[in-house]
């Protein structure tokens, strides 16, 4: 991930994104994903848990949400692509 670190599951920061956030972000990632042929039709959120909201791909936590689409984004940057949206 470019040297980043990823977010962990009990990064204090996740309690802040709500079920329209991260409904917001799976929407980007079906869209960004789907360019370079990961699909995840049935992803959704799904609960919360502890105050953070679970997506449903096996009850991921937010934060493999958001480690996805920091791979996809740095794969979408390396290969010298944008989004469209």
């Amino acid at each position: 991930m470019n040297g980043r670190r990823p977010m962990l599951p009990t990064d204090p920061r996740i309690r802040h994104y709500t079920d329209d956030h991260v409904r917001a972000l799976l929407a980007e990632l079906h869209e960004r994903g789907r360019k370079v042929g990961l699909l995840w039709p049935s992803s959704s959120t799904d609960r919360t848990l502890d105050g953070r909201v679970l997506v449903r791909f096996g009850t991921a936590p937010v934060s493999t949400l958001l480690n996805l689409l920091t791979l996809l984004l740095d794969a979408e940057r390396d290969a010298g692509t944008t989004c469209g949206s």
